[in-house]
């Protein structure tokens, strides 16, 4: 069985802050979400289509 690292800085994961290393590197993730860092790739929606979704 391969030891995964941390995603954020490639330390060994810890078992209380799994995947991430420590509450640092857990926190980092969150804000990278938080500030639209991470993206799905594909064109933009529309704001009127997902309007006529809901």
């Amino acid at each position: 069985m391969t030891k995964r690292s941390c995603p954020i800085c490639s330390k060994p994961r810890s078992e209380e802050f799994s995947p991430f290393c420590s509450s640092r590197c857990r926190d980092r993730d969150l804000a990278q979400w938080l500030n639209d860092g991470y993206a799905v790739p594909g064109p933009p929606a529309d704001p009127e289509d997902i309007a006529r979704e809901e």
